[in-house]
């Protein structure tokens, strides 16, 4: 049985199962990498450039991977059919879907709804105006909480453990404002939680402001977070605020009808 599953990876080092290696094959198609070539991916893989290939081959022929055109590879159909299966963020995605939407078209800002994964936040819908293109986030996107509003909401919600984690650092600074300081976002996130809001000044990049309120599951509990990208010169703070409460409290009551209670991991 060890055999079968484990192969001689050579000069490579320690032996990795096969399955292991095909995670982090799917692993590299993260951080806006959509299409990559197998060289690509044997470099950002470790993976020697023979191995990288028998094991990509074997997930196209099952459908996890396409290859285009170009011999390059991107996440296949299959693999989406079989994450639309996950009730966590598919759920949650459908039934906030229409008040994302009403928040984006009420003002004509990118608006966004993520939820907690670990150390890091996952955007699971976005909706945003061609005219006013923002590069992050992408949906299925992994990023650090510490720096935007609604990553500090839902950090601010996390468990101690998880909190503490965080706050332990690094805390990668993007822009000056970017707060680095255990002690001052430790006092950020205090604040959050009593207000039940945040307003991030350009902490990401030089141009946003974020504003981001909390989602409730059935139980009460944090599930997610809602946020609006608004920039310095455009921004109503009281009524970007209302409105983001508003839709936060209306995906609530929507979670809390339908009995939706998922937990965070």
């Amino acid at each position: 049985m060890a055999t079968e599953q484990r192969e001689d990876l050579g000069d490579e080092g320690p032996s990795r199962s096969v399955i292991e290696r095909a995670l982090t094959i799917l692993g590299t198609f993260q951080g806006g990498r959509i299409r990559q070539t197998l060289s690509e991916i044997s470099r950002r893989t470790g993976l020697p450039i023979a191995t990288c290939y028998r094991i990509v081959q074997r997930l196209t022929e099952w459908g996890a991977l396409e290859r285009d055109a170009e011999s390059r590879y991107q996440i296949g159909l299959r693999l989406w059919e079989v994450a639309s299966l996950a009730p966590r963020a598919v759920g949650l995605q459908r039934l906030a879907r229409p008040y994302i939407q009403d928040l984006y078209e009420t003002t004509g800002y990118a608006s966004h709804l993520a939820i907690r994964e670990g150390l890091e936040l996952v955007s699971i819908e976005r909706f945003q105006s061609p005219r006013r293109p923002t590069r992050r986030p992408l949906v299925g996107g992994r990023y650090p909480m510490h720096a935007t509003a609604i990553g500090q909401v839902l950090l601010a919600h996390a468990p101690e453990d998880i909190r503490d984690q965080v706050l332990a650092g690094p805390l990668e600074p993007y822009t000056p404002r970017t707060y680095t300081d255990r002690a001052v976002l430790d006092r950020v996130l205090e604040d959050i939680a009593r207000s039940g809001y945040v307003v991030s000044d350009r902490q990401v990049d030089d141009v946003h402001i974020g504003v981001a309120a909390p989602v409730r599951g059935a139980d009460g509990a944090v599930i997610a977070a809602v946020s609006l990208a608004v920039t310095e010169k455009d921004v109503d703070g009281k009524n970007m605020i209302h409105l983001v409460r508003l839709t936060a409290a209306s995906i609530s009551r929507a979670l809390a009808a339908a009995g939706f209670a998922e937990t965070p991991s």
